[in-house]
Parts: C-alpha cells; sequence; structure tokens
C-alpha cells in the first residue's frame, strides 16, 4: 500500500540556479539557416559562448589545483553545426572516474550520453561537436595518437568534422595584461592566466588537424547545471538510460537549492498531468507522486532508480 506525505512542488523543484555565475546576457539571435544544412562545407570559424569558455577555464584551472592535477582531461562540445561555421553552446566532463594519466583520457561514454540527452530535451538541433582536451607540457597540438582516433571518430559527426581544443599550463605572460586577464594573442588561440588553449578542426579525409578561428559571445553553458551533479549522474547513468528507452516522454531537470544541487526524473502517467517524479541527490533517492496537481511525497526507496521505479509502477497498478 502506498503511504503518502502532501508535499507541495514548489518545495520540491526550485529554479535553476547557476551559483557560480551572475546572470549573462544571452547569445545573439543566430542567423537564420536551415536546422540541417543541405551540404556542409569545411569549418571556417566556431563561436563559444562565454560561459563556454569561463567552464572550461575554471575547471582546467580547478583540476590542476587537485591531486592528481597532472593527468589529462577534457570535455565533450555540443552545439549547432551550420554550413561553415559552428557555435558551441554547452560542456559534458570527462567523468568524475575517467581512464585517465598524463598522456591519454578516455570518457566514459555512459554518462555523456544521458548528459547529451539531457541537454538536448530543449533543442534536438544540439550535436556533439567535438572534444576538449588537456596536456601536460607544452605540446599545445594535437598528437598523432590523437590523430588516429579522432580521424576515424569524425565521421560519426555532422560534416565529417570535429572541433578540439588542446588546452596547456604554457601560456606567458601578456605585456601589460593583467594577470588573470583572457586574451587571444592568436586567432585559434585563447589564453586566462597560464592556461591555454588552441583550437584546431579535422576533417575524415584530412591528414592533419588544421587551426580553427575562434570567437567569444555572450551566452550560456546549457550544460553547466549538470556539472555539480555530475558523479551522480554518472553513477545511475546506466540505469537512467534504460528507463529514457524503456518509457516514453521521460524528462530530466538539473537542480540546485537549500539541499544542494540535484537531478528530477519524470515520467508521464495515464492520466493527462499525473506523473512519478525522482529526486536523485548524492546521497539520496526520493520518489514522488504527481496526481491531480497535488505532490505526494512516496514512502518508498529503493537507490537503484529503474527498479524502484517499476516497483512504484506495480504497486500503482495493484492499488487501481
Amino acid at each position: 500500500m502506498l503511504q503518502a506525505l502532501v508535499k507541495t512542488a514548489n518545495q520540491l523543484l526550485g529554479n535553476l540556479q547557476r551559483s557560480l555565475f551572475r546572470p549573462r546576457p544571452s547569445a545573439p539571435a543566430p542567423r537564420e539557416t536551415p536546422a540541417t544544412p543541405s551540404r556542409y562545407e569545411p569549418l571556417e570559424r566556431v563561436q563559444l559562448t562565454d560561459e563556454v569558455g569561463r567552464t572550461l577555464f575554471e575547471e582546467y584551472a580547478h583540476h590542476r589545483s587537485e591531486a592528481r592535477g597532472n593527468e589529462e582531461t577534457g570535455w565533450v562540445l555540443l552545439g549547432l553545426r551550420e554550413a561553415r561555421e559552428a557555435v558551441v553552446l554547452a560542456t559534458l566532463p570527462a567523468g568524475s572516474d575517467p581512464d585517465a594519466g598524463v598522456a591519454h583520457i578516455r570518457f566514459s561514454s555512459m554518462g555523456q550520453a544521458l548528459g547529451s540527452r539531457i541537454v538536448r530535451q530543449a533543442d534536438k538541433r544540439l550535436s556533439i561537436l567535438g572534444v576538449v582536451h588537456t596536456h601536460p607540457g607544452s605540446l599545445r597540438h594535437p598528437s598523432k595518437g590523437d590523430y588516429r582516433g579522432d580521424s576515424q571518430w569524425v565521421k560519426q559527426l555532422r560534416g565529417h568534422e570535429g572541433i578540439f581544443g588542446i588546452g596547456t599550463a604554457d601560456a606567458p605572460p601578456e605585456p601589460g595584461m593583467a594577470p588573470l586577464r583572457g586574451y587571444q594573442p592568436r586567432p585559434h588561440v585563447q589564453c586566462w592566466g597560464e592556461l591555454r588553449f588552441s583550437w584546431y578542426a579535422l576533417r575524415h579525409d584530412e591528414a592533419d588537424y588544421r587551426p580553427l578561428p575562434i570567437d567569444l559571445v555572450y551566452g550560456p553553458d546549457l550544460a553547466r547545471p549538470l556539472h555539480g551533479i555530475w558523479p551522480t549522474l554518472e553513477r545511475h547513468a546506466e540505469q537512467l538510460e534504460r528507463l529514457v528507452r524503456q518509457q516514453v516522454g521521460v524528462q530530466f531537470q538539473a537542480i540546485s537549492d537549500d539541499w544542494g544541487p540535484g537531478l528530477v526524473l519524470r515520467i508521464p502517467l495515464a492520466e493527462r498531468g499525473d506523473a512519478i517524479r525522482v529526486l536523485i541527490r548524492p546521497k539520496e533517492v526520493r520518489y514522488y507522486l504527481l496526481r491531480n496537481g497535488e505532490l505526494l511525497e512516496v514512502q518508498h526507496s529503493d537507490e537503484q532508480v529503474d527498479r524502484g521505479v517499476y516497483l512504484l509502477l506495480a504497486e500503482l497498478a495493484a492499488s487501481a
């Protein structure tokens, strides 16, 4: 039997907050282009939103301050691919425990798959554009090992072309520039303090990467709310992916409130407006039932989210 305590929806679902950043102006309206260009030409430049740039530099700096800071780290880039340009609108972390060393990084693909699914809820045109990863020392160009993998991987991307950023911590101080002021010494290079990102493009039929000019524009990092909950998202990613494949209309929302970051999962029920909601936090999973406009907290605990949802559905079916 279901034992429920009435809660108000507002107690569960707060407004999304970016605690690290002040509100920013929105990105300029994109030029009117087809959602899928009839022909993709080689990329001539890439636009990077300022919050994406902030994410890359700040998380790179934080990574270098940790005990494993000499190992590589990285991000997956999502955005809009146009005929000759691309706009990067989101970053997905390599993960809380990636297979990384001083000379390579392998992303935990299940976490990125779920993260990409969540970000693309708002705009199905978004797609993976490329990756950014860091190098120890001063290797500012993708390595031969990078090329062997990237030249095959780009065949899966729109236009059969990818964007690749290489992070190093060897930027020389700019004369007359404040120590933590960002600057762009070359069209394809961005620097902030000692940190540097060098940008390249690679098509599947090219023998080498080519420098890719980059422009910084005002705009969001659409995946930033997921970064605060990323280790938890990764831990539950396989279960959540199963639910998405098995259930219709599943939706996700990253939240941050007085109790910290969380991920809310919504699964619609047969009656219009009714749904199961699951609140996933680093140390707990809570189940709720939205029925007739009331949000009921169900006394039902199961850390394995997909199993917990199906047990709850079975209880609902029995009570009907």
